[in-house]
């Protein structure tokens, strides 16, 4: 057999397909026709065509060699028979014997008993296998390389054309399962609050092909080989210091080059340009291989690595189209669709247009997602196969509330969704009227909310939002979205700009809260076994004090005057705090002998977010004039329970025992010993557990500007004493959580929780 021939000689047998394609012949009839050219040009005596239903069964479509009377008959179930194994593994399939193969499902109506050499490919179509594409021959035989490399090929086009209707009118695919367009409902996990309709944008989508085939294979090999200079050289670059991606960290530049030079990737790329297929046609195609192959892996390495191909056919496609860079131009009423997101990638979208966001992988406690909230963006994480499922133009619903995503949506569930969205407008309409009244009880009890802060944008909403300061401003973001360290002055700028917008209102700054998951592209960082358990936050600022002297510096030349309150995250002993208010004292002495005005008060706090503090709060509160307990960390290092991994995110549930009763501790403590404290995690946002918070004693709260509405509501609606002895009685006794028993406690007490 001298398959190559065909297809990288005078590539007959494309030209024969297109011509095919183009006949104005019946669709039965042209994919008659198409299995017979395949057979004769890869001198096989079987051709057939397998396509999915809907229903995922595999039906014979067409065929050359079986009895023809098999054709819409013989349907084999999902995984079922050879067919249904490639289509299990997304690849090849070459047997020299294919009745001893174990997934072997004899189909007597088909009539191939004399047939034992076996090749199936599957056809794919953005990551997803439609169908196979099968040769077969009566010798024992394993075919060649090039025989495999040529059938993928010819599925290939046959996927694109089948998809595109070029080889079947959409009116005829019945319920063929060619591309997603029936409505889908999946379940994922809530990210970000909130309700959004618009279209689909798929993040940084690649630029779909114009043309598959070519007439002139040494000019689409020329212009590969040109943009993958052009990508190799904008990659070296970026690892040597220049223009490139915001916020990425080193190794995952490291790994793009090693891939763009990968000679694998290269000469597949080549042989399919070799073959009659345009440079971008090419891309595709490798782009499906390595998502039928790597897309179901279940090593997380390896999946990750599919991320970066992904990431890097991507940029390869923007290259050959003329534009290395992303383009950016969102359309009203924009959802962004995504596998994962860095904070740096959602800033640079437009966010007057961009109305929600949906994500393949992630977690609550990702940067996107914290970035999100901020913005007031709903966000739903953790689709399992988003990106599959989802066409650039789609008409898409993001339920931040149920933490579901719809996709090409039924009119029933637009107009439920704009019904609901109604609803949230005319409660956010109620909080803004609430904005300038003062939080208290029923029962005459002061809380102060605050709020959760950390870009620019943010200080647009403290007023807004009726916030009475900022109870948490994370200041690692400035470093996160920038190509390099921040200098003194740029640092100062920022802290100033925060301290003006806040007028007389506090805020508290927290010092980096750097390493574990958040790497920064110019600071080197050792893997860690366990990153959220190593060298992060007040720990690399100590063994760095050059670092974290800078920053002080920079918040005291920012102070001018003022009051100043800073926070160490990640406390985890007495000896840490001690270290980094020394740095504090010498900061401020620093400046005083250089004349410059100190703050007009400087208060310094600590986080308590290692559970070890709550053993030595005795020893650790005389030291600080402030703490602020961060539930996000406190509930994960309690529960032993990564809050990023969602197979353990959760197992737990802060509104349980525990967590309730340590967080009773910390209130009590401070009661003691006369020192303010405030809750600044997740918890303070949401009505339920701030209620909860009230309950046990705290009176005050800071969350992501979104929450401070409603949660004003609910003090405003709550009796704290009636609140106190109630959730104080279901934490005796109780084995689990008891968020039932309290979601009917504010019931019974009328609280808009």
């Amino acid at each position: 057999m001298v398959a190559g021939v065909a297809i990288r000689g005078s590539r007959s047998l494309l030209r024969q397909i297109r011509e095919a394609m183009a006949s104005q012949q019946p669709a039965q009839a042209k994919l008659d026709m198409v299995v017979r050219i395949i057979a004769a040009s890869m001198v096989a005596e079987v051709c057939s065509i397998y396509l999915r239903r809907a229903s995922g069964d595999m039906e014979l479509f067409a065929t050359e060699g079986l009895d023809a009377k098999a054709v819409h008959v013989t349907r084999m179930k999902p995984g079922e028979g050879l067919v249904g194994e490639i289509m299990r593994l997304g690849r090849p399939l070459n047997l020299s014997d294919a009745p001893a193969h174990p997934a072997f499902a004899y189909r007597p109506e088909t009539g191939e008993d004399p047939y034992h050499a076996f090749l199936g490919v599957p056809l794919l179509r953005g990551g997803r296998a439609i169908g196979v594409l099968v040769v077969q021959n009566r010798t024992e035989r394993a075919y060649e390389d090039e025989e495999v490399e040529d059938l993928q090929i010819i599925a290939m086009v046959l996927s694109e054309l089948v998809g595109a209707g070029g080889l079947i009118g959409a009116g005829e695919l019945k319920d063929i399962e060619i591309a997603p367009h029936r409505p889908e409902r999946l379940k994922g996990a809530r990210f970000a609050d909130g309700l959004a309709y618009g279209v689909a944008v798929l993040h940084e989508a690649p630029v779909a092909p114009d043309e598959m085939f070519s007439d002139d294979a040494l000019a689409e090999d020329a212009r590969l080989k040109t943009a993958i200079a052009a990508l190799q050289a904008q990659i070296d670059g970026m690892l040597d210091g220049g223009q490139g991606l915001v916020g990425a960290p080193y190794e995952v530049l490291e790994t793009y080059r090693l891939f763009a030079h990968d000679r694998g990737w290269n000469r597949g790329l080549e042989e399919a340009v070799r073959s009659g297929l345009t440079a971008e046609a090419a891309v595709e195609r490798v782009r499906s291989e390595h998502r039928a192959r790597l897309g179901q892996a279940r090593d997380p390495y390896l999946r990750e690595r599919l991320h970066d191909l992904e990431d890097l056919n991507d940029r390869l496609l923007r290259h050959l189209s003329g534009d290395g860079a992303v383009a950016r131009v969102l359309p009203e009423n924009a959802i962004l669709i995504a596998r994962n997101l860095g904070p740096a990638d959602l800033l640079e979208y437009d966010r007057t247009k961009l109305r929600g966001l949906l994500l393949e992988e992630g977690s609550p406690a990702s940067h996107a997602a914290i970035v999100a909230r901020a913005l007031d963006i709903p966000c739903v994480g953790r689709l399992s196969g988003l990106r599959d499922r989802v066409n650039e133009g789609d008409s898409v619903v993001v339920d931040g509330e149920s933490a579901e995503a719809y996709l090409r949506p039924r009119a029933d569930v637009v107009t439920a969704i704009a019904s609901r969205m109604e609803v949230r407008a005319q409660r956010k309409a109620e909080f803004a009227r609430l904005r300038d009244t003062p939080a208290f009880t029923r029962d005459g009890a002061k809380i102060t909310l605050l709020m959760n802060a950390g870009l620019a944008v943010d200080l647009e909403m403290l007023r807004e939002a009726g916030a009475e300061g900022i109870g948490l401003f994370r200041t690692e973001f400035q470093f996160m979205v920038a190509e390099q360290m921040p200098r003194l002055e740029a640092q100062t700028e920022l802290y100033g700009r925060v301290l003006d917008a806040a007028g007389a209102m506090p805020v508290t700054f927290r010092t980096l809260d750097l390493g574990g998951d958040k790497l920064l592209p110019y600071m080197e960082a050792e893997r860690e076994e366990n990153p959220a358990l190593g060298w992060r936050a007040v720990r690399m600022g100590l063994d760095r004090p050059a670092l974290l002297r800078l920053q002080i510096r920079a918040l005291l030349w920012a102070a001018k005057g003022r009051a100043l309150r800073i926070m160490f995250p990640l406390v985890s002993s007495v000896d840490e705090f001690r270290a980094a208010r020394a740095l504090v004292d010498q900061e401020v002495s620093w400046a005083q002998r250089r004349g410059r005005v100190a703050p007009s008060r400087l208060d310094v706090g600590a986080m308590v977010e290692a559970p070890a503090l709550l053993w030595h709060l005795d020893a650790l509160l005389p030291m600080t004039d402030f703490v602020s307990v961060g539930t996000n960390d406190l509930m994960q290092y309690l529960f032993a329970a990564d809050r990023g991994n969602p197979r353990v995110a959760d197992r737990y549930d802060p509104l349980s025992p525990p967590a309730l009763r340590a967080l009773k501790q910390i209130q009590q403590a401070c009661a003691d010993t006369g020192t303010p404290v405030s809750v600044c995690g997740e918890m303070a946002g949401r009505p339920l557990e701030a209620f909860t918070l009230v309950a046990l004693g705290f009176e005050a709260l800071s969350m992501p500007p979104a929450g401070v509405g409603p949660v004003k509501q609910m003090v405003l609606s709550c009796d704290r004493e009636a609140a106190r002895r109630g959730v104080e009685a279901l934490l005796k006794g109780a084995a689990g959580s008891v968020r039932g028993e309290i979601e009917t406690l504010a019931r019974k007490l009328y609280v808009a929780a």
